[in-house]
């Protein structure tokens, strides 16, 4: 908003609480349209065009054809992300260790859920190899002696808790997984799946595309969220597990472009 004089003017103001309202929307519904936006404000789709091109810049949201998606914010680090909501991790958690058998060589990447599927693998005590490029994965899986563990190095990025760069990558072009539990910063129908920083969204590309079935745990707040980098297609996931009660409506587009969805049992803490 700006200031001339020191007053406001009638239409910055305007425009102020246009852009917070639409945030709201943002917010409520994970994605706006710029036709039902102008309309509702009795404005033109170009005024809301131009709106959504400054929240973009500002990190508010995505443009995307016709309107825009919620954009993720800047996660907390992973340390915490697992003491956030652990039932509902768990629970994750448990549907995906269902995808593993013994022989399987499955890789865990930066993700609370991945952290709660360690600890279930351990529990387990199979023969099985398990990749991760995460320090604190890694530190849990040490934890069993049936599984074989295989860290993949170089430099920690302490944004995403990993192993992310160079070395990573190389790492990771040796590797053919059976499974790859991949932890998402965002999906969304129109655009895939996606991660906030530019090294983790290559290293996850890559290592997916080593991988024989990639799968996906999703919290519902990420459902319909985008982050600045692209990571893969819908197309290219094999299997998303999603909490008990993920609204059956908006599961659908990620259905129907041939995923399995695998709903986690209720929450009963």
């Amino acid at each position: 908003m700006i200031v001339h004089g020191g007053r406001v003017t009638v239409t910055e103001l305007l425009l102020h609480e246009r852009q917070a309202r639409i945030q709201e929307l943002l917010q409520q519904s994970g994605r706006v349209l710029a036709a039902e936006l102008a309309e509702s404000f009795g404005v033109s789709e170009d005024t809301i065009r131009r709106d959504l091109r400054e929240m973009a810049a500002a990190g508010l949201c995505r443009r995307v054809y016709g309107g825009a998606l919620r954009a993720v914010p800047e996660p907390s680090p992973l340390a915490e992300r697992d003491s956030e909501r652990p039932q509902a991790k768990a629970a994750l958690a448990a549907v995906l260790a269902e995808l593993v058998e013994p022989g399987m060589t499955v890789f865990l990447d930066a993700s609370s859920v991945n952290t709660a599927l360690a600890r279930l693998l351990v529990e387990r005590g199979e023969a099985i190899t398990v990749v991760t490029n995460t320090p604190s994965i890694a530190a849990i899986l040490m934890g069993s002696p049936e599984i074989e563990l295989i860290m993949i190095g170089g430099p920690i990025d302490r944004r995403v808790s990993a192993a992310v760069g160079a070395r990573a990558l190389r790492d990771a072009e040796l590797l053919r997984p059976d499974l790859c539990v991949l932890g998402a910063c965002g999906i969304a129908a129109e655009i895939g799946v996606t991660a906030l920083h530019l090294d983790d969204a290559e290293f996850k590309r890559v290592i997916a595309g080593r991988s024989r079935i990639v799968a996906l745990a999703i919290t519902s707040d990420k459902l319909g969220t985008v982050a600045a980098h692209d990571v893969v297609p819908l197309d290219d996931v094999g299997v998303m597990a999603v909490e008990y009660d993920a609204d059956e409506a908006a599961l659908a587009p990620y259905a129907a472009s041939g995923m399995k969805i695998l709903r986690a049992a209720a929450d009963r803490n």
